[in-house]
């Protein structure tokens, strides 16, 4: 390409070759044209040139800044020397802007003010005064250890958006993957391919149960007393997580277990429980909701004690996230110290 010729849209947008090497293009296209050797002037002066305007004199505007008449004078010329213009006309009794200085600082001052607020926005998304955390969940949010890192968070950091998104393992894995999800929370601590897991609170496995059911008086029940129950889950998430988990259970007593799906939410399955059409397993934040004729049972093997875990991508560079996941360890700590007295 020859010098002064506009690049192509093609090279603009995908790079040029130099030599062996290819120079990425900006991600956007920029409507200026950056300058080869930087800016034709210095943009630290405009703060005298703004101070002298303001203050109507050179000793007043040294004043203001903590700095001396000699030095605010000689930097506000040598930056009109450098544009071409004179800025100020110069009297015994102060400065006043010309019309050239007037035109300047209506042009500019706006631009300034834009610059200002970007940074200031920059500097508290980087703080994490603001921004989005997109949090995906398989369980309730009615109590428990997620519902107080949901509730603490929002108080300590207003500005950021907590985006709360339902879903399934799988479905949830892959958002996380693409970028279309922040953190989720999932049972369980196995490693999985491509993302961080860390563990962070563990749950007791109740079972619901019909007032009305035999077993609705007992205060804990172990598998044995369940072999031969029918047990009833939903088929959307998390339906076959507790699905999957009532056989495994089952099946360490020789015995494979009377499960049906139904496709309807948790909080229907909780209402057929409570008319009688079976039993099933809840988490315990669910002992924070209270169902009409529904009885929650915890388990009282020590295996049925599930831990939780947040799972995210290692490429995220999400301050808000970072921010977030630190925030949940050090109320995960606070509440094993609780627990620990």
């Amino acid at each position: 390409m020859k010098r002064g010729q506009e690049p192509s849209t093609t090279e603009s947008r995908l790079g040029r070759n130099i030599g062996s090497t290819i120079v990425d293009a900006p991600l956007i296209e920029r409507p200026v044209r950056w300058p080869a050797k930087g800016l034709p002037f210095d943009m630290r002066p405009l703060r005298y040139v703004l101070a002298a305007s303001e203050q109507t004199s050179f000793s007043a505007a040294a004043d203001a800044l903590g700095m001396k008449v000699s030095s605010v004078s000689r930097r506000v010329r040598n930056f009109e020397d450098a544009i071409g213009i004179s800025l100020f006309e110069r009297t015994p009794s102060g400065v006043r802007l010309t019309d050239g200085g007037r035109r300047l600082l209506d042009d500019i001052v706006p631009v300034l003010q834009m610059a200002e607020t970007i940074l200031q926005r920059a500097g508290a998304a980087g703080r994490v005064e603001e921004g989005t955390v997109r949090v995906g969940i398989i369980t309730t949010l009615a109590g428990g250890f997620l519902r107080e890192l949901i509730s603490s968070y929002r108080q300590c950091y207003p500005g950021v958006a907590l985006v709360i998104l339902d879903g399934g393992r799988r479905d949830h894995l892959r958002a996380i993957r693409s970028r279309q999800l922040d953190v989720a929370f999932f049972t369980g601590n196995a490693p999985l391919a491509g993302c961080e897991v860390e563990e962070f609170w563990h749950e007791r496995v109740h079972v619901a149960i019909a007032v009305r059911h035999p077993l609705a008086a007992s205060n804990s029940l172990d598998w044995p007393q369940l072999r031969e129950e029918h047990f009833i889950v939903s088929a959307l998430e998390p339906g076959p997580e507790v699905h999957d988990y009532i056989v495994r259970r089952v099946a360490d007593y020789s015995s494979y277990p009377d499960v049906t799906y139904h496709h309807v939410t948790e909080e229907t399955l909780m209402h057929m429980v409570a008319i009688g059409e079976g039993i099933t397993l809840v988490s315990e934040g669910w002992t924070s909701m209270v169902y009409p004729d529904l009885v929650l049972c915890p388990l009282t093997a020590r295996e049925d004690i599930v831990p939780f875990s947040a799972v995210w991508s290692p490429a995220s560079d999400n301050p808000a996230l970072r921010r977030f996941l630190s925030f949940a360890r050090e109320l995960a700590a606070r509440r094993r110290a609780r627990r620990n007295q």
